[in-house]
């Protein structure tokens, strides 16, 4: 049996400490002066204690009253976002979805309006951040091939969406001086570098090593002629059908895949595996075309 007061009386104590007044504290809730009085003389009863001292015309927490207010601030903040994300779960609001910035601007996004034509009910909100950024919290789904600096559990229960082919990239005046050149080099997945390495036996890029924290960005490095950088195929298939980049070495498919990894802890929302489903055939048919 739990020997909480009533919610009611919480809320009173709560908006009248965060106002420091009981006037203010009856405005936002939409109650009497009296009526908010009368939740604190009650709550104050059933701690068996006081929870404000006056000061002039307002009221101030004692020790006690301070003790409760960090605790019963934090619980009501907790509440409110778990609320708020269930309402969006129910009202079908959308999908937040965290991937890494460039996969975002050059597959998802160019991808998403032949999801919006099955579903335009379905609204998808992004998250672009870094590989080592990314983070579940507040995602409904990460979407990441490099999953190793995450927890075993969450790698157990990653849904495999579609196998990544790395290869090196450089501009064509590049081609000839690619093997001894510059490697560019992805600040947080420089691991792909040695995987392809393993699985080609070939080293390249022996001229030294210059690093950033994005894809994108090391992509802008090879075609600035700065050296070769080890790319995922479908990021740079403009600039290869363009003309602007080579592949040399041509493209291997790595021993790690494109991961799905929905949000620990909570339900997901209904949407979420339809979702999932177009992703895993949308990036079979822009890989067979």
């Amino acid at each position: 049996m739990r020997t909480l007061p009533p919610l009611s009386l919480l809320r009173a104590f709560e908006a009248t400490a965060r106002n420091g007044s009981v006037t203010k504290a009856a405005e936002e809730l939409f109650r009497t002066h009296g009526a908010v009085s009368r939740q604190l003389k009650l709550l104050q009863e059933h701690v068996g204690s006081a929870l404000f001292d006056k000061e002039g015309t307002g009221l101030k927490l004692n020790q006690h009253g301070q003790d409760l207010y960090v605790l019963v601030s934090s619980v009501f903040e907790q509440l409110e976002h778990g609320y708020a994300r269930l309402q969006a779960q129910v009202q079908g609001s959308g999908l937040h979805v965290a991937c890494s910035a460039t996969f975002a601007m050059r597959w998802l996004v160019p991808n998403l309006a032949d999801f919006y034509r099955a579903r335009p009910d379905i609204r998808i909100r992004l998250s672009m951040t870094s590989a080592r950024e990314i983070r579940t919290e507040g995602a409904d789904l990460v979407i990441a091939w490099d999953l190793t600096s995450y927890p075993e559990a969450d790698r157990a229960r990653a849904i495999p969406l579609a196998p990544v082919a790395f290869g090196p990239v450089c501009t064509p005046g590049n081609r000839r001086s690619a093997a001894k050149g510059t490697r560019i080099a992805h600040d947080f997945t420089s691991s792909a570098w040695t995987h392809w390495e393993a699985q080609t036996g070939t080293r390249i890029g022996t001229g030294g090593r210059i690093t950033f924290p994005h894809t994108h960005l090391c992509i802008e490095a090879a075609l600035s002629g700065l050296g070769v950088a080890l790319i995922e195929k479908r990021l740079v298939r403009r600039e290869l059908d363009e003309g602007l980049l080579v592949a040399p070495w041509g493209f291997v498919q790595l021993p790690f895949g494109l991961m799905a990894l929905p949000a620990a802890g909570r339900t997901s929302p209904k949407d979420l595996n339809e979702f999932i489903a177009w992703l895993r055939a949308r990036l079979e048919y822009t890989d067979a075309s």
